[in-house]
């Protein structure tokens, strides 16, 4: 088959493909976006140290995140985790129309095309649609980049509009996240092969999900909790300055798999649950869903999963922020001094709690998706379901205990591992422990030299220790607002369902 020939049968398709292609390409876009937005905060040159700017801070900014060198690498982490939950929007966009391009794939096979020659013909769909994506994305970018190169009365800027990543860069950028995407296409087509009458599949396990995530979830709680016994030990050692972030890393992903692989154990269980205990029509039909295939949890809810032990470790970090600061006012009225909160670490965290929303509005396009593929992809079943007499309305609730049983307690999960994650960080602040003076006078007699004695006088604090709370009121938020895009996902979904279960189905059978 002539590559002219592979493109032309990639961009064919029903308006479902096309809004499968459209969907990917904004995944791209919107991927594109914030990974150009951290590499170019780390593009941020570090001026040399002088006599005016000891701390080498990059002054023509007046964003703290961007001035001080410290907290870029944080920044762009941050940026960085956005691109979680819009890779997991293009996974489940990927799936959209997955029947009815699979019918297309298997009369493709009856024409003579052989099975690698099919596989080529969707990985290059995925990867055009990407590419076209990540291409509007630059494009975006460098457009957004001119517009919002706004200085100020001194010359500052809100954002790095005046540094590029280099070209090697915006082209890896560009190129790679297409590769990564028809890679990935490939990948989860290894399991199917298209045959000239339909499509196989390997056989799915009889048995449940084992509980072997909690392995993977200690593994990473543990990894955190290490970091700064590590950071004590091997301070001063630049041959280990490598472990901390390995650690990091490595804890972050072993938690985020164990809670996403965990969802699958949850559902399954759910499914056992609702079937030994429920009574009525809907649940039982919930149940059956949930046990037959219960990894369909860990695939819907993965990226609002993630953007959950994300959301919960910054409201752990949070919490640590928000008590060292009333520790540290508390110390400061103790001795007689007037300490005024420092409010720059909070508004930071303001901004992570910013991205953390986007990415639960981002994942909650991805529930969205989900919900109306299955949906659709068991039209004929529940076209099949309502033409023997099942009502809609009983169809309706069992799609709303197929999301809610599993949901619950697992963003409950999430919540509770990224908060272990955070507190393994900061699990209690310090403060105090050393001396200061205070000088009881006016500004003047404290600067001359000749008074400034008679009225200064040493004070010793001492040295407080305090837990760091568990941010219940911050977490209860965020899993509300899980919940409600849930919700939101059911309701849209019920939409689907009205016309999913049309008796015009059965004919198209």
């Amino acid at each position: 088959m002539r590559p002219t020939t592979l493109v032309r049968l990639a961009l064919a398709g029903t308006r479902t493909d096309t809004a499968r292609v459209v969907l990917t390409a904004l995944s791209a876009l919107l991927a594109t976006l914030a990974g150009l937005a951290a590499l170019t905060v780390l593009a941020i040159p570090t001026p040399l140290a002088t006599d005016e700017n000891r701390n080498r801070w990059s002054e023509q900014y007046h964003n703290a995140l961007l001035v001080e060198p410290g907290l870029r690498g944080g920044t762009a982490f941050t940026l960085l985790m956005l691109m979680v939950p819009v890779l997991a929007l293009a996974g489940q966009c990927a799936r959209l129309g997955a029947p009815a391009r699979d019918r297309r794939l298997a009369a493709l096979r009856l024409a003579g095309a052989t099975p690698g020659q099919v596989t080529r013909l969707v990985v290059l769909e995925t990867g055009v649609a990407a590419l076209l994506g990540t291409l509007v994305g630059l494009g975006v970018y460098l457009v957004g980049r001119d517009l919002l190169h706004r200085p100020d009365a001194r010359g500052q800027l809100a954002l790095p509009t005046d540094v590029l990543p280099s070209t090697g860069v915006l082209v890896g950028v560009v190129l790679g996240l297409p590769v990564v995407a028809a890679l990935a296409t490939a990948l989860m087509l290894r399991t199917v092969t298209t045959s000239p009458l339909g499509v196989s599949r390997k056989a799915a396990r009889e048995r449940g999900p084992g509980p072997w995530a909690g392995l993977l979830i200690g593994a990473g709680v543990v990894s955190f909790a290490v970091i700064r016994p590590v950071v004590y030990r091997f301070d001063d050692s630049e041959e280990l300055a490598w472990l901390v972030p390995l650690l990091f890393a490595v804890g972050a992903l072993a938690a985020m798999i164990g809670v996403v692989i965990g969802t699958g154990w949850i559902s399954y269980h759910c499914g056992r649950l609702l079937r030994r205990h429920a009574r009525r029509a809907p649940a039982l039909l919930a149940a059956g869903r949930l046990m037959a295939d219960p990894w369909a949890g860990s695939r819907t809810f993965a990226a609002l999963l993630a953007a959950l032990i994300f959301g919960g470790g910054a409201a752990a970090q949070r919490a640590y922020f928000a008590t060292k600061d009333q520790l540290e006012r508390e110390q400061s009225r103790l001795v007689g001094v007037d300490g005024g909160a420092n409010p720059f670490y909070l508004s930071t965290m303001d901004l992570v709690d910013g991205a953390v929303a986007v990415a639960i509005l981002i994942a909650t396009g991805g529930l969205i998706v989900a919900l109306v593929e299955g949906i659709v992809a068991r039209r004929l079943a529940y076209a099949a379901l309502v033409a023997t007499g099942v009502p809609r309305a009983t169809l309706s609730r069992s799609v709303a205990w197929q999301a809610l049983a599993p949901a619950v307690p697992a963003i409950l999960l999430a919540l509770t591992v990224g908060t272990l994650l955070g507190q393994g960080l900061q699990a209690e602040v310090s403060a105090g422990g050393g001396s200061t003076t205070i000088c009881e006078a006016s500004a003047a007699l404290c600067a001359d030299p000749a008074t400034s004695g008679q009225y200064t006088r040493i004070v010793q604090i001492p040295e407080v220790q305090r837990a760091v709370p568990v941010p219940l009121e911050h977490l209860a938020w965020l899993g509300a607002g899980a919940l409600a895009a849930v919700l939101v996902t059911i309701g849209v979904g019920l939409l689907f369902l009205r016309v999913s279960t049309a008796l015009d189905e059965l004919r198209a059978a």
